[in-house]
């Protein structure tokens, strides 16, 4: 399910106190550059002089010089604060306060009262200094089914960490239930219109009080991630910057692509969000919005014909173009490359929409899954060998998360240090880190390899069945030498079909001749073959073919030389449902039908090593 339980992780707070005694040696992390990346040690990294200070606040190829705490179950700053939270009158010092805000009639539900729960922390700061605002908005403080007692606790996931680290450096921190969970009255609108007001008000609040300097920003993972697209959306001024990690921009671009249904997408909104709230008061009547009764059926009227049954649900549900009009703040954008949760078409292309529109952003993308970039035992967990994350695993691990956020914050926040630097760091399936200007790069050159040909079946026939029981398989030759392969592959099959409809899904591998590893995959509803999210306007069965302009999620890949890339076709694939519309699918091999890779020449790429990882999973 999309973040129906919590990848919590609990840790010691007074760890915080060793930081002046955890050091990563130099050498070792020559050693350890030289060991992961071998011959890319000498060609491709920046080195620095060791003789010169450089404090902490460096650039980022430099970090892994420095003596960041990487023995423990998440990364820490490495500055002191000089503030203490401000005591209150419980024993989690924090203030719980219901920002109340004007909800349209046609909502239903508690309309027009909204009432919003809020908790916060202030640190002690001399009277008449004000402090900006650090923000978690999200459906799980207070909510018995992922065991949060109150949203006066800090969440241990997140907000523990940023009371223990930036707090004492004059931040607020504050949680937010959204409309219908915890204490916050009306339905759960699953980011509807009703939650994006709510959100927006709670915001304003925050810049509002007499203790901020009126400025706010929102962090958060999952849903928690995609309620800072939510606000963004209003053009608010006191929202400064957002930090979505593995977030949405659009629910209906969670769980479908072109076309094509992952298998929880029709319960998403009641199945699995729609206990929230309800706890047997006498305010459970208010869960009765028109959205929350018409959530189920949009779910599966997606499924059947890919996009809205009736009405404005999906749209009103997108939010990346309100984003992109309104909004003019910074965006810390973080993704794992292997996410199976919330999947890398979240953040890519989004980076580029977001560049391209002058909004200042910068992008942080690791092959983890759906977590934090900086915990240990979880990243260790959630990374398997086989194409599944192990291959980049401890590399991904980034210890010195919570330092970058500190410098994040204070320019964006606070109007002090240095601008950060507005590129994308992107990690390869083999664990090595570089930058990039932006990503998908401007600077790669395509390789177009033909079905049938530079590609040759090795296996099945070149038919499709709906039961996704076969189809053909395709190898290339042995490549030559490695092959660097980033962003948004293609596949532009022609097929044909026996009725309107059919689904194809494309798997591709890096084979070594014994064992192949998952690279990428891609899966389109052939109804919606040119691409996009809506269907196409021409469609000739039986009598032609069409060209399905497949597009693959989003990947980073080293090939090594002497491997070979394999594509596998069938109907549907992992977390996939069979398409509404099941079809025989035909697979016309030749020039017509291609694998377009985009690759790059690493000589011409900044290449670091992050600070290493010696926590025991790392050794």
């Amino acid at each position: 399910m999309f973040e129906a339980e919590l990848a919590v992780a609990n840790r010691d707070s007074s760890i915080l106190n060793g930081l002046a005694g955890a050091t990563v040696a130099v050498s070792l992390a020559f050693l350890m550059l030289a060991i992961t990346y071998g011959d890319l040690a000498g060609t491709k990294f920046s080195g620095v002089d060791d003789s010169e200070d450089y404090g902490v606040r460096v650039p980022v190829w430099e970090r892994g010089y420095l003596d960041y705490i990487t023995d423990q179950d998440n990364g820490f700053v490495m500055e002191f604060g000089e503030y203490e939270v401000l005591e209150t009158s419980n024993e989690w010092n924090s203030t719980h306060v219901f920002v109340e805000y004007e909800l349209p009639l046609d909502e239903g539900g508690a309309a027009p009262n909204g009432k919003i729960s809020l908790a916060y922390w202030r640190p002690n700061v001399p009277e008449g200094v004000t402090v900006p605002v650090i923000a978690e908005f999200g459906p799980y403080f207070q909510e018995p089914s992922v065991q949060t007692p109150t949203i006066e606790v800090p969440g241990s996931w997140l907000g523990e960490m940023i009371i223990d680290q930036l707090l004492p450096h004059g931040y607020a921190f504050a949680q937010i239930s959204v409309t219908g969970t915890g204490r916050s009255n009306h339905c759960m609108d699953l980011m509807g219109n009703a939650e994006q007001l709510g959100n927006d008000a709670a915001v304003t609040w925050l810049g509002s009080q007499d203790w901020s300097n009126g400025n706010v920003a929102m962090i958060g993972k999952s849903y928690d991630g995609s309620t800072p697209w939510q606000a963004a959306m209003f053009g608010n001024e006191h929202l400064k910057t957002i930090v979505p990690i593995s977030g949405l921009i659009g629910v209906k671009e969670l769980m479908w692509k072109n076309g094509s249904s992952e298998a929880r997408a029709p319960i998403m909104h009641n199945g699995v969000y729609g206990s929230y709230g309800v706890d047997g008061d006498e305010e459970d009547y208010q869960n009765l919005c028109p959205d929350y009764i018409i959530g189920p059926g949009t779910g599966v009227g997606a499924w059947a014909w890919g996009g809205e049954a009736a009405g404005e649900y999906w749209a009103e549900r997108y939010f990346l173009d309100r984003v992109i009009e309104n909004y003019g703040g910074s965006v810390y954008l973080i993704q794992g490359m292997h996410d199976w949760n919330v999947d890398p078409h979240m953040a890519v292309p989004t980076m580029n929409t977001l560049i391209d529109n002058g909004i200042e952003a910068k992008g942080l993308f690791g092959q983890w899954d759906h977590d934090y970039p900086d915990r240990a035992i979880q990243l260790d967990d959630r990374s398997d060998l086989g194409g599944r994350g192990g291959e980049a695993f401890p590399e991904m691990i980034r210890f010195d998360w919570m330092q970058d956020l500190l410098e994040w914050f204070d320019y964006y926040l606070r109007g002090i240090g240095d601008k950060p630097g507005l590129w994308v760091e992107i990690q390869s399936n083999q664990g090595s880190w570089r930058i990039e200007d932006r990503y998908p790069a401007s600077d790669t050159t395509e390789l177009v390899m033909a079905l049938g040909s530079d590609l040759s079946r090795i296996s099945g026939g070149q038919t499709v069945l709906p039961d996704a029981s076969t189809g053909p398989v395709y190898e290339s030759a042995p490549l030559e030498e490695t092959l660097y392969i980033q962003g948004l592959p293609r596949l532009h099959v022609e097929v044909s079909t026996t009725t309107v409809g059919g689904q194809l899904y494309a798997l591709l591998e890096d084979c070594d001749g014994t064992n192949c590893i998952h690279i990428g995959h891609a899966i389109m509803d052939l109804r919606y073959h040119q691409g996009g999210d809506e269907l196409s306007p021409s469609w000739a069965p039986i009598v032609g073919t069409i060209t399905a302009k497949m597009e693959f999620f989003a990947l980073d890949a080293e090939i090594a030389a002497g491997h070979t890339i394999r594509v596998s076709l069938v109907s549907t694939g992992e977390d996939y449902l069979p398409a509404s519309t099941s079809s025989i699918v035909t697979i016309q091999e030749g020039e017509g039908s291609t694998l377009q890779l985009d690759t790059f020449q690493p000589d011409d790429k900044r290449y670091w090593t992050p600070p290493v990882c010696t926590h025991t999973v790392c050794l």
